[in-house]
């Protein structure tokens, strides 16, 4: 537009000069260097008009250049965010297995500790029981009667104290076979394999041990982690199975908070959604403040329904 009004100035320029020559008779010489003038000046402004039009050019391909750039580099720039979002769920899906292992793995070290603890209680009876025994027997013996032996203690054998091993307080449910393994090799190897996923064999495990060892400290741990190689199988209905068992068979176990949340999970993937979020707010009201309750919360939380039930 404005090369045309160049133009169209330099040849409105030309007619007036042209003009004025006519109307007002002027030398031939003067007339002469006026169009010599007024040639140079057309022939100034063609000129800057090709040298905008080259610059234009010039300026129109450096901007294509400089737009496929940018379009390139955008196409790159998406590749590369697409190749960074899938690492990124890569890492968000293996950090949730990893959690899930870590959460089992610290559920077989919790139950480990309290089986020391209830051990170590035990044994602090045992010596308790045992103290006080010694502790009559000199009375006696110092006073010349015969020692009587405490309900629940070691029998002394001759005047000087020698006792019986105390009888061990774990019986077992059955008798075992020869060579079979101890309590302690069928709990802890479940643990490992629970935790390798290796669930068949860990099921099979913890099975032997609510066969054989069904009135030791750890069989409600043992009946928990039935329900949970259930879970993780998806086999959501021997999983409410085995978790009911906790609750009802073992009152006193410390596994009753995981046992009724993940109860509540587990009826929620039957589709159960009612019975629950029923479990779940049970979670909540009997053990607030543990890691059961905060759990229950995020899973309310997550489908959509509030802690407390609206009236």
């Amino acid at each position: 537009m404005r090369i045309r009004n160049i133009a169209v100035f330099g040849a409105a320029v030309l007619a007036g000069a042209v003009a004025g020559s006519l109307v007002e008779p002027r030398p031939a010489e003067a007339v002469a260097r006026e169009l010599i003038d007024l040639q140079r000046d057309v022939t100034s402004l063609l000129q800057g008009q090709k040298d905008l039009s080259d610059r234009v050019i010039q300026d129109h391909t450096v901007m294509k250049t400089l737009v496929e750039q940018s379009g390139d580099n955008v196409n790159k720039l998406s590749a590369t965010m697409s190749s960074l979002q899938k690492s990124v769920q890569d890492v968000q899906a293996n950090s949730g297995a990893r959690l899930d292992t870590m959460s089992t793995q610290v559920q077989g070290l919790s139950d480990n500790l309290e089986e020391i603890k209830s051990r170590l209680g035990k044994l602090n009876q045992q010596l308790v029981d045992l103290q006080n025994s010694v502790q009559s027997l000199d009375a006696k013996i110092s006073t010349g009667a015969a020692p009587a032996p405490a309900a629940g203690t070691a029998t002394p054998t001759s005047s000087l104290g020698t006792m019986k091993p105390i009888a061990s307080t774990s019986p077992s449910s059955s008798v075992m076979p020869a060579g079979a393994p101890s309590a302690d090799t069928l709990y802890s190897n479940g643990l490992r394999d629970i935790t390798s996923g290796k669930y068949d064999l860990a099921r099979s495990e913890f099975e032997d041990y609510l066969k054989f060892y069904s009135d030791t400290d750890l069989a409600s741990n043992a009946q928990f982690y039935l329900g949970e190689i259930f879970y993780k199988q998806k086999q959501y209905v021997d999983a409410v199975a085995a978790y009911d068992k906790v609750l009802t068979n073992y009152p006193k176990s410390f596994k009753l908070g995981p046992a009724r949340l993940r109860k509540g999970m587990a009826l929620i993937e039957l589709g159960q959604k009612t019975a629950g979020v029923r479990e779940l707010r049970d979670v909540i009201k009997r053990f607030p403040g543990s890691d059961e309750d905060r759990l229950a919360r995020t899973k309310l939380k997550e489908i959509g329904v509030s802690v407390t039930p609206t009236r």
